[in-house]
C-alpha cells in the first residue's frame, strides 16, 4: 500500500503540471523590452573595465622613426611612470630642449662673434659686391679672398647661425606628428588626459586659451631673438616676417588638438626661461660666450627694409645676369676667332676699288649688309 502511494506521487510531481499559467502582465511586458542604455559594449569599454590600457603599439602607432620613438617616450611616462598625459607631454619636451641646449649655446656664442666683427664684414662684403657689379673679376677674387682670410682667422661663418633652426625643426616636427596621430585616432585614456578646461587632449580648446597664449609667447620669443636664429645679424632684414608669422599661423592652428598645444606652449615657455637664463653674465661667461660689442649705426649694414631689399636683390640678379650674357658672348666670339676663319668687322671694306658709275649709288647701303657685324658674336 505504501508502495503504491509512493509511486502515484511520484508520478504526478514528474508529470507537467496541468493548470495553465497565469497571462504576463503590461508590467511584465515592459521589463521584458531591451533598454538603450544596455548596448553591447564596445572593445574600449571592455578595456576600461577591466581596467587594462590599450599600448600604442597595441592601436598601431609608436615604432622605430623618430615619431614612433616620441611616441614610446610619452608612453613610457604615461603608463610607466604613472604621469597623466599632460604630465608627460610636459616632461618630454623638457628632456628635449634639454638635449639641444648645447646647440642653443653654440648658436649663441656664434651670434656673439660674428656681431663682434660685423663692420669689418660689412666692408669687406660691400667690396665684393661693387666688384661684382662693375664686372671686375680680379677685384671681386681679391675681396672674397680677403673675406675668407678674415673670417678663417676670427673663426666665424654667417652660416653657422642656420646650426639651430636646422636641429630644432625635426624635433618640433616630429613632436607635432606624434601627438596629432595620437590625438586623431584617438587614444582613449588622451580623451581624459587634460588638466583645467581642456580635459579632453584630443578636441580644441573650447576657450582658445592655448592658441592665443602659443601666439604670445611665440611673438615674445621671435622679438628677443631667443634661439639666436634672429640674432643673427645676417637675419635681421627677416626678422620683420618673423613677427608677422605669428599672427598669419594662428587661423591655421586655432583648431588643433590641445595635446599639439600643450607640447607647444611648453616648449615656448622653456625658451622664455633660456633667454632669461642665457643673459645673465655670470652665465655667458660660464658658457664662454662673448659679450657683444655695440657698433654705431654707420658701421652696421644697411636695414633697407623687407620690399626694397627685395626690390635691391632683384636689381642685383638681373645685373648678374646681364654680365654673365656679356662674357658668354665674348667667349664665344673668342672662340670663333680661334678656331674657324676671320669675320668681317667692318662694313666696308677701303681696298676694294668702286666703280665711278657705281660711286653715286654707293651711298644706298645694301639690305643684306649689317651696319654691326660683330654684334652676333660681341653683342
Amino acid at each position: 500500500m505504501l508502495k503504491m502511494e509512493a509511486a502515484v506521487a511520484t508520478s504526478s510531481s514528474s508529470s507537467p503540471s496541468l493548470i495553465p499559467e497565469a497571462p504576463p502582465t503590461p508590467a511584465d511586458l515592459v521589463s521584458s523590452l531591451p533598454v538603450p542604455g544596455d548596448a553591447a559594449p564596445t572593445a574600449v569599454d571592455l578595456l576600461q573595465a577591466l581596467s587594462a590600457e590599450p599600448r600604442l603599439a597595441e592601436l598601431g602607432l609608436a615604432g622605430n622613426t623618430p615619431v614612433g620613438l616620441i611616441q614610446n617616450l610619452l608612453e613610457f611616462f604615461h603608463m610607466d611612470l604613472g604621469l597623466p598625459w599632460w604630465g608627460a607631454i610636459v616632461v618630454g619636451t623638457v628632456l628635449a630642449r634639454l638635449a639641444v641646449f648645447p646647440v642653443i649655446v653654440k648658436g649663441q656664442r656664434e651670434a656673439a662673434k660674428l656681431n663682434n666683427v660685423l663692420p669689418e664684414i660689412t666692408k669687406l662684403t660691400n667690396r665684393m659686391n661693387e666688384a661684382k657689379q662693375s664686372g671686375n673679376k680680379f677685384e671681386f677674387a681679391k675681396a672674397y679672398s680677403d673675406l675668407n682670410l678674415f673670417q678663417k682667422k676670427h673663426d666665424v661663418n654667417p652660416l653657422r647661425g642656420f646650426l639651430v633652426p636646422l636641429v630644432q625643426a625635426p624635433v618640433f616636427i616630429s613632436f607635432f606628428i606624434a601627438l596629432r596621430k595620437m590625438a586623431y585616432l584617438p587614444v582613449p585614456s588622451l580623451q581624459t588626459g587634460g588638466m583645467l578646461w581642456f580635459t579632453d587632449l584630443t578636441a580644441a580648446d573650447p576657450f582658445y586659451i592655448l592658441p592665443i597664449a602659443v601666439t604670445g609667447t611665440m611673438f615674445f620669443i621671435l622679438e628677443l631673438g631667443a634661439e639666436s636664429g634672429i640674432d643673427n645679424p645676417n637675419l635681421r632684414a627677416m626678422k620683420t616676417v618673423f613677427r608677422i608669422m605669428p599672427l598669419v599661423i594662428l587661423p591655421l592652428t586655432i583648431n588643433f588638438p590641445t595635446a599639439v598645444f600643450t607640447y607647444w606652449l611648453s616648449s615656448n615657455l622653456f625658451s622664455l626661461g633660456q633667454v632669461a637664463l642665457l643673459r645673465h653674465p655670470a652665465v655667458r661667461k660660464k658658457f664662454k660666450i662673448p659679450e657683444k660689442i655695440q657698433h654705431p649705426a654707420s658701421a652696421l649694414p644697411q636695414n633697407d627694409g623687407l620690399i626694397e631689399s627685395m626690390k635691391k636683390g632683384w636689381k642685383n640678379a638681373q645685373l648678374a645676369q646681364q654680365l654673365e650674357e656679356r662674357e658668354r658672348r665674348i667667349k664665344n666670339h673668342l672662340d670663333l676667332a680661334a678656331k674657324g676663319p676671320l669675320r668681317q668687322t667692318f662694313s666696308h671694306n677701303p681696298l676694294q676699288q668702286t666703280p665711278p658709275i657705281a660711286a653715286a649709288s654707293a651711298k644706298a647701303k645694301p639690305a643684306d649688309v649689317k651696319a654691326r657685324p660683330w654684334k652676333d658674336t660681341i653683342g
